[in-house]
C-alpha cells in the first residue's frame, strides 16, 4: 500500500536503536483511531482552493515545535486565542474568509541539520523533537525512543479534544471577540485590536437589529497541521476512507514536507503523493524551476484545486528576486497552486548573545515582498505560515515593545527555532490586513 522506507531515500529520520522496538510501536499507533477525518481534510482542501483564486486568506500559526510539557489547557488555549485575533484583524481588514490552521496537534518533530551535537567535546544525537527524543543533554535522553511516538499521539489527540471544544463549544464565538483579549498584558497591540474589536461588536450589533442569524458564528473551522517528518509515526495513522477508498494520513488535516525532506525520489514525496489530504511543500530561494514542475507532477498529476500548496521561505533580501521565476513557471504549468508565505525560516540568524532570533522588520519585509510579487504578475498571495506562541516570549526582536538582543534572556523559551509573541503576533496581522486591503 504504502512503499517501505527501505525501498526509497529517507532523510532526517531518528536513528532508532531498537527495531523491534519500532515495529511494535507501529503496530500500536495502527490499532489507534484517527485523530482527524478524511471528510474534514476535503473541507480544508476546499477551503484552500479558495484561497489560490483569492477568495479566501490562508492563516497557519502555532509553534516551531511543540512539547510535551507545553501541551496544557492554558497554553493551547492562549495560542487559539492568538491565532483568533489574527483572524478577526485578517477578516475584518481584507472583507474576506480567513481559513485558520494550527501548526499543533503533531508539530513535535525536527528535521536538522546535523545530526550529532556536541557540546564540551561530548557528543550526542541531536533533539529531534519531543517525538523522537528529549532536549536534556545527556545520554539516556537523546536516545531516540519510540514509545514517544505513541506519547506524540496521546498528545495530539488531547490538544485536538480541546482545541474542538473551544472551537465548537462557544469560545470562538464572534460575539465575543472581546474576550479573546482577556488576560493578555496590556501592550500597544492589544490596545489596537480593542478599537477593532468595538468595530466589530458595532457591526453585530447593527447586524441583530436587521435580525441576522447569528448561529453560524458561534463556531469556526480550525485545521491541524503539522510537518510530515518522522514516518515511523505517519505511516501507520494512513487509513483507508471507507466512503471513497482513498488514502489520507489522518494524522493531520494537512501535512507538509520541508525543504530538508523534498527529494524526487525520496519516501517523504513519495508518501504525501499517494495519500489524498490537502499537501503542503516547502521551497526555499533556491528551489529549481524544473524541479518544483516535477513535484507539482508528482503529488498533483491532476491538478485538483486546493490539493498543493506552496510555501515559500525566501528570506526577506531575497524574495523579491528569487519568487517570480516560480510564479511563472507554475502558472504556465495549469497547476492550481495555493502560495503561502513563510517568513521566519528565511530570516533566521544568531544574535550576539548566541541566541538563534529573527528580526521583526525582516519578517515584515518578506511578507511584503510577497505581496508585491504577486500584485506585480497579477498572482493570489494565499496566506501567510508563522511560527508564534500566546506568551509573552522574548524570542524575535523588534516590534513596538523594541526587543533587543540583550532582552532575549529574558523569556526565551524556545527549544528549537524562536517565535513571535502574542503582541508581534498581531501587530503581524495588521500589518498583513493592511496589504490585503490593497492587493
Amino acid at each position: 500500500m504504502l512503499a517501505a522506507a527501505s525501498e526509497l531515500e529517507t532523510v532526517q529520520q531518528p536513528g532508532w536503536p531498537d527495531t523491534a522496538a519500532v515495529a511494535g510501536v507501529v503496530e500500536t499507533l495502527r490499532s489507534y483511531p484517527p485523530l482527524v477525518f478524511a471528510g474534514e481534510c476535503d473541507i480544508l482542501a476546499e477551503r484552500m482552493a479558495a484561497a489560490a483564486d483569492g477568495d479566501a486568506f490562508v492563516l497557519q500559526g502555532g509553534d516551531c515545535a511543540e512539547t510535551f510539557a507545553g501541551a496544557t489547557a492554558d497554553s493551547i488555549r492562549d495560542r487559539i486565542k492568538t491565532i483568533l485575533q489574527m483572524a478577526a484583524v485578517l477578516t475584518y481588514g481584507a472583507s474576506k474568509p480567513v481559513v485558520k490552521v494550527g501548526r499543533m496537534a503533531g508539530q513535535f518533530a525536527k528535521p536538522r541539520s546535523a545530526s550529532i551535537e556536541t557540546r564540551e567535546g561530548v557528543s550526542l544525537p541531536a533533539y529531534r523533537g519531543d517525538m523522537v527524543n528529549d532536549f536534556t543533554f545527556h545520554e539516556a535522553a537523546r536516545t531516540p525512543d519510540p514509545q514517544r511516538l505513541v506519547r506524540a499521539y496521546h498528545a495530539s489527540s488531547a490538544t485536538l479534544n480541546l482545541v474542538r471544544a473551544f472551537t465548537t463549544g462557544g469560545f470562538a464565538d464572534l460575539r465575543y471577540v472581546h474576550e479573546w483579549n482577556r488576560g493578555f498584558v496590556r501592550t500597544t497591540a492589544n490596545a489596537k485590536y480593542e478599537q477593532l474589536a468595538r468595530a466589530i461588536d458595532k457591526a453585530m450589533r447593527f447586524m441583530a437589529a436587521c435580525g441576522a442569524d447569528f448561529d453560524k458564528m458561534r463556531t469556526v473551522e480550525f485545521f491541524a497541521a503539522h510537518e510530515a517528518l518522522v514516518l515511523d509515526y505517519e505511516r501507520p495513522l494512513t487509513r483507508i476512507d471507507s466512503r471513497t477508498g482513498k488514502l489520507y494520513d489522518t494524522s493531520g488535516h494537512f501535512v507538509w514536507i520541508g525543504e530538508r525532506t523534498r527529494q524526487l525520489d525520496g519516501a517523504h514525496i513519495d508518501f504525501v503523493s499517494r495519500i489524498s489530504n490537502p499537501i503542503g511543500v516547502k521551497l526555499g530561494p533556491k528551489a529549481d524551476v524544473d524541479e518544483v514542475l516535477r513535484i507539482i507532477d508528482k503529488v498533483d498529476p491532476d491538478r485538483t484545486p486546493g490539493r498543493l500548496t506552496f510555501i515559500t521561505r525566501m528570506g526577506a533580501h531575497t524574495i523579491r528576486e528569487a519568487l517570480p521565476a516560480l510564479l511563472d513557471k507554475v502558472g504556465g504549468s495549469g497547476a492550481k497552486v495555493t502560495w503561502i508565505c513563510d517568513p521566519m525560516h528565511g530570516n533566521t540568524f544568531e544574535a550576539t548573545t548566541g541566541r538563534k532570533t529573527r528580526n521583526f522588520d525582516d519578517i515584515v519585509d518578506e511578507v511584503r515582498g510577497f505581496f508585491e510579487v504577486h500584485q506585480s504578475l497579477g498572482t493570489v498571495p494565499g496566506g501567510i505560515h508563522v511560527e508564534l506562541t500566546g506568551t509573552d516570549v522574548t524570542e524575535c526582536l523588534g516590534g513596538t515593545a523594541q526587543i533587543n538582543d540583550t532582552d532575549l534572556e529574558k523569556r526565551y523559551e524556545s527549544l528549537c527555532d524562536p517565535r513571535l509573541n502574542h503582541q508581534q503576533s498581531l501587530e503581524l496581522a495588521f500589518l498583513v490586513a493592511e496589504m490585503l486591503g490593497q492587493a
